[in-house]
């Protein structure tokens, strides 16, 4: 096996094997009972280990330094969720306080919440992108379905979930909790989903090729080909979708869907009651607190993450520089957590190599051309049948709050906010596509641009309000423009983060081929740099188009205390109307919203998708 190792480090597969290991499309029929003891001898081998080590196996300080520094991610984990299952009394309101002491614990208590939902967005981005990925009738349905997800504002999901929840854990905060979760859920998860479609969709060809010639299951070439390919712009939208879940962590602390009105302890509720209360020093003891939450875990999770996932790159000489994570180096400088971590690595490392042959639909043109007619006509017939029902029962209720001139109402503020959502795309693609690609270029900036970039895509929206409000009132100014401003806080990082993503993933071969052959200049741009970011581009806009219409629910009615300044758009109209608990106005609007959406990005942006995939993938 040894001439097989250069290509399988290609593919994405570790180097790393056990001496002893074959892998399963290879191995011959001997070497069944082989496998089957791999998982004692893997046992054997760590005791023995232990005993040959002598003094080398003893726990030396950087253990030490490890073991206390788990033992405090899990006492405060423990420390904050004793609160999840408090008592409740919905639809009372938390009695919190604005003592700048009590947001610690209230920062740990949002930080919960962010991870828990993180949680939930990569189980549901590696379940439900990949099925997208590899049925073309599954794709038909669940891409189009995740534009209408991303483009249902959070209030949206919270004016009708809010309910379930309470009404599941009666009179305990696990079910506002499980509320909220889900808010943060739901403006994470969609970006990661699409991020991972695009990767699974644009594989390199010569890397497909070589997993056929290992005779790679499918399970086995989703874990060691296609899963390694993805991850460094799986990584960055994480770190973009954990951002994103700070920008409306006040929607999800302080919940308020017409008589229900409940605030969770959380930096968000505590902003949120700043807010109310025009408390200028709360709110800026806020913004430190998210900054200092930000800076942990991007040096306790992310950095270290990302300088795991350098090694996925595809290239074919070795970058000149490398991510860095003094949290990395610490557990790698340990003895008995290497040791300790030896036997489960290599139980995931075997499972992820197990020969199952998963069922599998044929994209291509293979397929029987009779039978195929036939079962995309009972597809399109049960989806047209669902689509008939969940048609009938939103207009049967809309009908019950809304004439017709209240639909032609919202069909031109939903023209409003279209123009305004598509202008500020433009302008943050002029912007953060040359910075991105600058700092994407270079590891060691991008490394320490890091953190900044993650605090200022967290940076709260609502902390601008008394500043855009006083401002709006004293020069009496035009909110329709000068409200545009706070939609840009959900609209920029979402391409500045996919465009970093993707000048990072740049092949450092190609990029020394074009250093010896003079390229320079627009050439350069238009040539070389430009389509080989282009389907991360497509991706952080798509995901932008959505994140700036849930950012036109917050931006486009704000208030300070008792003064509020609206603008005219869709996202005002929601927002009142889900003050004022009035449901079918807010089907309404939510409805016109995705609407649009929907065919912006079914006759725009996937267009752009297709042709990023035929044309610009890496051969």
């Amino acid at each position: 096996m040894a001439g097989v190792a250069p290509a399988a480090r290609l593919a994405g597969i570790p180097s790393s094997f056990p001496r002893d290991f074959t892998p399963f499309a290879f191995a011959p029929p001997a070497a069944k009972d082989h496998r089957a003891g791999s998982i004692r001898r893997m046992t054997q081998e760590n005791t023995l280990l232990f005993a040959r080590s002598g003094l080398k196996s003893l726990p030396n300080l950087w253990d030490a330094a490890a073991l206390i520094l788990v033992l405090g991610l899990l006492v405060l984990m423990s420390y904050g969720s004793r609160g999840m299952t408090a008592p409740l009394n919905a639809p009372k309101t938390a009695a919190l306080s604005l003592d700048y002491w009590q947001l610690p614990y209230y920062g740990l208590r949002t930080t919960l919440r962010m991870f828990a939902a993180i949680i939930l967005s990569l189980i549901f981005t590696f379940t439900y992108a990949t099925i997208a990925a590899k049925s073309r009738r599954a794709e038909m349905v669940l891409i189009p379905l995740l534009d209408v997800l991303q483009s249902v504002p959070i209030l949206g999901f919270l004016s009708f979930t809010v309910t379930f929840f309470l009404g599941l854990f009666p009179g305990s905060t696990l079910g506002a909790e499980g509320a909220a979760i889900f808010a943060i859920f739901t403006s994470q998860a969609w970006n990661m989903a699409f991020s991972f479609h695009q990767s699974l969709r644009s594989v390199p060809r010569d890397l497909e090729e070589v997993a056929a010639s290992f005779q790679l299951t499918p399970w086995q070439k989703f874990w060691q080909l296609e899963t390694p390919f993805a991850m460094p712009g799986l990584i960055w939208n994480m770190m973009m979708s954990m951002s994103g879940g700070w920008f409306f962590v006040v929607a999800s602390e302080a919940i308020s869907v017409g008589d229900v009105n409940v605030r969770l302890p959380g930096v968000g509720s505590y902003l949120a009651l700043a807010i109310d209360n025009r408390r200028i020093d709360c709110v800026l003891a806020a913004v430190v607190a998210v900054a200092l939450i930000i800076l942990a875990y991007d040096q306790l999770l992310f950095r270290p993450i990302v300088a795991f996932a350098d090694k996925f790159r595809v290239e074919l000489t070795a970058s000149q520089t490398q991510a860095e994570s003094w949290v990395r180096d610490l557990f790698l400088r340990t003895r008995w957590l290497r040791l300790l971590m030896r036997y489960p690595a290599g139980l995931m490392q075997r499972v992820s190599m197990l020969a199952l042959r998963l069922p599998t639909v044929n994209r291509g043109g293979e397929e029987n051309p009779k039978i195929a007619l036939t079962i995309d006509l009972v597809w399109f017939a049960i989806i047209g049948a669902l689509l008939f029902m969940s048609l009938t029962l939103v207009i049967q209720f809309v009908g019950t709050g809304v004439d017709l001139a209240e639909v032609k109402t919202v069909a031109i503020l939903t023209f409003y906010t279209f123009l305004r959502v598509m202008a500020l795309i433009a302008l943050a693609s002029l912007i953060w596509v040359p910075i991105g690609v600058w700092i994407g270029l270079r590891p060691h900036i991008a490394e320490k641009a890091q953190p900044l970039a993650q605090f200022l895509a967290a940076f709260p929206a609502n902390v601008l309000f008394p500043i855009a409000v006083i401002g709006i009132l004293r020069f009496h100014l035009n909110p329709d423009i000068w409200l545009s401003v706070l939609i840009v806080f959900g609209t920029q990082w979402y391409i500045a983060f996919n465009v970093i993503a993707g000048a990072s993933a740049f092949p450092n071969d190609l990029r020394e081929a074009s250093e010896n052959f003079g390229i320079k200049g627009w050439t350069w741009w238009k040539s070389v740099i430009l389509p080989a970011i282009f389907p991360y581009y497509i991706t952080g806009a798509i995901t932008a188009s959505g994140g700036s219409w849930n950012a036109s629910i917050v931006a486009e009615y704000v208030k300070w205390g008792d003064d509020q300044v609206t603008a005219h758009g869709v996202g005002a109209y929601i927002a009142k109307a889900t003050a004022d608990g009035d449901f079918p106005k807010i089907v309404l609007g939510v409805a016109a919203m995705s609407i649009v959406v929907i065919l912006v990005n079914r006759l725009f942006w996937r267009q752009l998708s297709a042709f990023a995939e035929r044309r610009l993938r890496l051969l």
